[in-house]
């Protein structure tokens, strides 16, 4: 490998290292089968230059040369490299300034504004002022800027590939590109049979010791390890580091190709189910689904257990389900998280992390998890964090703090703004004393209602009514879809973040009498106000089938049926309290009263079950008439 400082740089030991370990690619194969070409013919460098060469190209420049290439040529006069668009660097007595032949400097100096960065300014000014390197290429340029220079006076060098219409890509220095290209020269080779030199074995090393470093959770250093050997292609590291980055970004992070270790059929359920929820979330709508999502080279077994993976992940059935006493505990952490309690599924996870063993010799870390549609927004970013500093797999090392959970308790978080509110400021929910989740559909799901649906697959926090089922209903009808869950205090509940942007009227029944069948049952449906229309605070109490209390407030109008308690009656929670705070005052009256909470990070993350509920309006009786008004929008 390569050192480091541009001050101690070993040019001779590092181009002669380069020139041992250097084997011919495919294109030089071919050269050297066909005759008339020699290993010789092919060498990469060049006798290096003498002090008076260099001094010479200088005088003639009319500057002295930056440090790292001007030792570099003292070491080798030139240099061919077989990686990239450039095929050969100059001697002293080559290279020349650039003089931006083809009038580059205008067209970038045009698109400069008030807003441009120094490097984009500099960049404008390149053209004119580089000195060009190469003498061999593929319509490129490598092109050294004395006006962009760092504290040690080294020159930033750009290549500019005349054919791509892209920017030049910059380095920070000569040095650095050659250490650049020297890992592309590796990095072309990795795959090659017999391709083992001091520098593969070194990085082979390394990948092994980030092995072991990950698994014991300093995956900060097993990181840094992989990316580097990564850059030289060494097998085995991508998929390392790419397994790190998906749990220490979250889900939502990028794509994850995992390297050759998809093809591994041990690492099949741990890594292909991430890359399936990740197309998920990219795939654009009505678009054909994907069939496989690996290469064309991957087993047949693989490939179909990837497409069953990647169909069950799409249809929301997927479950991650790991062996041993870690799948124990994953099991009992999807049941937590489908009823709404993500911060104990965590805990389960956490708890048993230490008991996780590889299915795979590369696997560094539980990644499946994020591929389950229940389980994966439990590991935020924060605590996929935690999850890579907890030892793992029989491993030593330093236990991290744990994370603290995310949801708040009770019900006053619904007073906040937060980006899982519908877009029309209301809410409504049931709450069934003593209930499961699964007995909802029995007490109020509509006719025909089959049971409890999976979370539709939309973007995190959106929960919209859905708009069918207005169009197949009765035009009074007003069906509910519930997100659904269980408290900590054994209420089940059903949630609706995106009522009709009505309110409680005179047809509204209130689900509670229908629900409180074999106990207590409570409603909330709540309306903030906006410019001229009052807010709406509306609760309703049932037990045993009969509705003891209710009232709707309205402004500071208040609508009751039956005595209400005084804990409850909003003109005595409401006394002295301002209009900002009544929402959460209102809430904080009814959570202490039934002991009700919601779980804020499931609801925000598409996490629970659905229901469609029976309509919360009755029908109209003989003499009442119903009014409504439906606005389409056209392009």
């Amino acid at each position: 490998m390569t050192e480091k400082s541009e001050h101690h740089f070993d040019w001779q030991r590092f181009l002669r290292r380069w020139q041992e370990e250097w084997v011919p690619d495919e294109d030089d194969a071919e050269e050297l089968a066909e005759g008339g070409t020699t290993l010789a013919d092919l060498a990469l460098a060049a006798p290096p230059a003498t002090e008076a060469e260099i001094a010479a190209a200088e005088e003639r420049l009319g500057t002295r040369l930056p440090p790292s290439y001007r030792a570099f040529l003292g070491a080798s006069n030139g240099w061919r490299l077989d990686e990239g668009s450039i095929y050969r660097l100059g001697a002293a007595h080559e290279i020349g300034w650039f003089g931006d032949p083809f009038d580059m400097t205008p067209a970038y100096q045009q698109g400069l504004t008030e807003r441009s960065t120094e490097q984009e300014v500099l960049l404008a000014g390149m053209w004119r002022r580089a000195l060009q390197l190469e003498t061999d290429s593929d319509m490129s340029y490598a092109l050294l800027d004395p006006g962009d220079t760092d504290e040690d006076g080294e020159w930033a060098l750009y290549v500019y590939k005349g054919w791509s219409g892209e920017f030049p890509d910059r380095y920070p220095s000569f040095q650095a590109y050659m250490q650049r290209m020297y890992q592309d020269f590796h990095s072309a080779r990795a795959g090659l049979p017999g391709f083992v030199n001091d520098t593969t074995r070194a990085l082979d090393a390394d990948v092994e010791r980030a092995r072991e470093e990950a698994l014991s959770g300093r995956w900060e250093t097993a990181r840094e390890l992989l990316a580097e050997a990564e850059r030289y292609g060494r097998p085995r590291a991508r998929g390392m580091r790419q397994q790190l980055d998906a749990l220490s970004h979250g889900v939502g992070y990028g794509h994850h190709g995992f390297g050759e270790l998809v093809a591994d059929p041990r690492c099949t359920g741990e890594l292909v189910p991430v890359m399936a929820a990740a197309h998920l979330r990219d795939e654009r709508p009505g678009a054909s689904p994907r069939r496989s999502l690996l290469g064309a080279a991957t087993d047949d077994g693989v490939t179909e257990a990837a497409d069953a993976i990647l169909a069950a992940v799409r249809d929301g059935s997927y479950r991650y389900a790991p062996d041993g006493v870690f799948g124990e505990a994953v099991a009992e952490a999807w049941k937590s998280a489908r009823r709404g309690d993500t911060d104990a599924a965590w805990r389960l996870i956490r708890a048993a992390l230490p008991s996780w063993s590889p299915p795979g010799p590369d696997l560094l870390a539980p990644v499946g998890l994020l591929g389950d549609p229940v389980l994966g927004p439990v590991v935020t970013r924060e605590r996929g964090l935690e999850l890579l500093a907890t030892p793992r797999a029989g491993q030593d090392g330093a236990v991290p703090d744990p994370v603290p959970d995310l949801d708040p308790p009770g019900l006053c978080w619904l007073a906040e703004t937060q980006r899982w509110n519908a877009p029309h400021g209301s809410y409504r929910c049931l709450w069934v004393e003593g209930a499961e989740p699964e007995a909802l559909p029995g007490l109020v799901g509509e006719d025909g209602c089959a049971g409890l649906t999976a979370a539709p697959s939309r973007p995190a926090g959106w929960f919209p009514y859905d708009v069918r089922q207005r169009d197949e209903s009765a035009p009074w009808e007003d069906r509910a879809v519930v997100a659904v869950g269980r408290t900590a205090s054994g209420w089940a509940f059903g949630f609706d973040t995106a009522p009709r942007p009505s309110e409680p009227g005179n047809f509204f029944v209130s689900p509670a009498a229908v629900a409180s069948r074999d106990g207590r049952a409570v409603v909330l449906w709540v309306r903030r106000g906006r410019e001229g229309v009052p807010a709406v605070f509306h609760l309703s109490v049932a037990e045993r089938g009969e509705e003891p209390y209710a009232y709707t407030l309205r402004g500071t109008d208040v609508e009751r049926t039956g005595p209400v308690p005084a804990a409850l009656d909003p003109e005595q929670v409401l006394h002295d309290v301002d209009d900002a705070d009544r929402e959460r005052r209102l809430l904080a009256a009814v959570q202490d009263e039934f002991g009700l909470s919601l779980p804020r990070h499931a609801l925000s993350e598409g996490i629970l079950p659905h229901l469609t509920t029976r309509s919360w309006n009755r029908a109209p009786r003989e003499g009442e008439s119903y009014a409504y008004v439906t606005v389409r929008l056209g392009r």
